[in-house]
């Protein structure tokens, strides 16, 4: 994949087609916190109160195309050294190596907009060997194995902590 056909924005209204054609998939969302969308109202709704909103949620583009996001959610108080990374991708993109050139893109530009923090972590299912394989190739390092750790959609599951220092090269 040409690397420059590859973008990061803010999310706008006018996705809401492109957004519902991957937010509604049970492939695409089956790791994430949120369901997969049942209408285009409902991606309408999300877009306002949830993607648009976010302190730093980015489409991730194709050509200009919403094709996924990648989302760096900072910690407050005491905390606020450290950010949460989530993404997620169209499954016609997956494979191609999209998701890790975004997070190159979304790491050098979120140290230098959030220039206090010193840590990105990613938490990432036992069984989600994809998303594994991007958080390494992107350079963040494994640190854990954490039993009986998230809760999602109904279960307690394992998880794995990956994280990715201000100093670590890309």
């Amino acid at each position: 994949m040409d690397s420059s056909r590859i973008s990061l924005r803010p999310f706008k209204l006018s996705d809401v087609d492109d957004f519902f054609s991957w937010a509604s998939d049970d492939r695409v969302t089956k790791y994430l916190r949120w369901n997969s969308l049942a209408s285009k109202e409902e991606a309408l709704k999300y877009l306002q109160e949830v993607a648009i909103p976010h302190p730093w949620r980015r489409s991730i583009c194709l050509d200009g195309k919403s094709i996924g996001y990648v989302s760096v959610k900072p910690e407050s108080g005491n905390d606020r050294h450290r950010a949460h990374v989530s993404y997620a991708l169209s499954v016609e993109y997956w494979g191609r190596g999209i998701v890790t050139m975004a997070m190159k893109m979304a790491i050098s530009v979120v140290f230098k907009e959030f220039p206090y923090l010193v840590r990105l972590e990613a938490l990432v299912e036992e069984d989600n060997k994809g998303s594994q394989r991007v958080l390494e190739k992107v350079g963040f390092q494994k640190e854990g194995f954490l039993r009986k750790y998230g809760f999602n959609k109904g279960e307690i599951r394992d998880m794995i902590m990956y994280s990715f220092l201000s100093t670590d090269k890309i």
